[in-house]
């Protein structure tokens, strides 16, 4: 069905059908309601190029993938979040946009997407402490949402994120409630924002129970598998080893396993272990009860409310930044028990 046909079965012009479709303020609420249940019910699915000439839009969404040394960005988080994205997406018509590009190239390729009308607004992903990004998009003018936020930025700016620090107090003093003293911080790239967020909830955590940080005891990398399992072996193998470990990532959380066993211990009888999960589609923890215990958020979920917030301002010019912090749930699995009276 085209546009032409869902007028006439409304007996609408085609012009008041576009413009109910397009959600302008003109169209009054009953003749909305009444266009936009007609095309869902005849499954009418707009041509984005078509409605992009109507609009003055482009009717896409972009994001920026900086292809770092540093930091891998496409990895199995950013798969969740741009799933949960797109879902709302689809359902305003727009289309999403990735781009690729070299660290040093970013800011070109921002100016080249504005100066050319590529898209309409742009996902920020990865932000690091005082990211150069969120000024200089400010600066240029296109709508943005950043998923995480800069700690070192003042600047009013719309972004969704997890409330890292709270997470891993909360995860910290759980550990230390069953008698963990020693425990190893297995944390992401300390330069990237919820790591450092994540790592200022275990130091805080453990002061206020009067337990001194020992740097042997934390490790800052590439959330990998091979990773977990270096930087527990590691631990393990010190002269006084941790009997318990946080981690920032289910995937490392796997390698953290794989060293327990590795060193002849059981978990959670010797060691335990906490993660945060970031509830991925495809990597479950576990199918009934969990694995790990762990600080669990939806980044899929994420995706979805960063995606309709950039919609939002795209509607909207003008619209005030907003800030949404999502609290992580601290879910308990088979991973945690009493600290081995060896152990303390």
């Amino acid at each position: 069905m085209n546009l032409k046909q869902l007028a006439a079965h409304l007996n609408l012009s085609q012009t008041t059908v576009s413009r109910a479709l397009n959600g302008y303020p003109e169209v009054n609420k009953d003749t909305r309601t009444r266009v936009l249940e007609a095309a869902q019910a005849l499954n009418y699915a707009p041509n984005a190029r078509a409605k992009g000439l109507a609009t003055g839009r482009a009717m896409a969404i972009g994001h920026v993938i900086p292809s770092s040394k540093q930091h891998e960005m496409v990895n199995p988080v950013f798969g969740d979040f741009v799933a949960g994205a797109s879902e709302e997406y689809v359902k305003a018509g727009y289309d999403m946009t990735l781009s690729l590009t070299d660290d040093r190239d970013e800011e070109e390729n921002y100016r080249r997407l504005k100066a050319k009308g590529n898209v309409d607004g742009l996902i920020v992903h990865g932000p690091k402490m005082a990211d150069a990004r969120i000024p200089f998009l400010i600066g240029l003018g296109l709508p943005f949402v950043v998923h995480g936020r800069a700690s070192d930025l003042a600047q009013p700016y719309s972004w969704v994120d997890v409330n890292n620090t709270r997470a891993f107090r909360r995860a910290t003093e759980f550990l230390i409630d069953l008698g963990h003293q020693r425990i190893g911080l297995i944390n992401g790239l300390e330069f990237m924002d919820f790591a450092h967020r994540r790592r200022m909830g275990y130091d805080v955590a453990l002061a206020a129970r009067g337990l001194a940080p020992d740097p042997r005891l934390m490790a800052s990398d590439e959330m990998t598998e091979p990773y977990g399992f270096a930087a527990a072996s590691r631990m393990l193998a010190l002269d006084q080893p941790p009997s318990a470990f946080l981690v920032s990532s289910l995937i490392s959380a796997i390698g953290v396993r794989r060293a327990i066993h590795a060193a002849g211990l059981e978990m959670p009888r010797d060691v335990s272990v906490i993660t945060h999960d970031d509830d991925l589609s495809y990597l479950r923890n576990g199918p009934d009860v969990p694995v790990f215990t762990a600080t669990r958020s939806s980044v899929r979920e994420a995706g979805r409310i960063a995606a309709a917030l950039l919609l939002r301002h795209i509607a909207e010019p003008g619209r005030p930044a907003e800030q949404h912090l999502l609290e992580a749930q601290l879910i308990l699995g088979a991973s945690t028990g009493p600290a081995p009276l060896s152990r303390i």
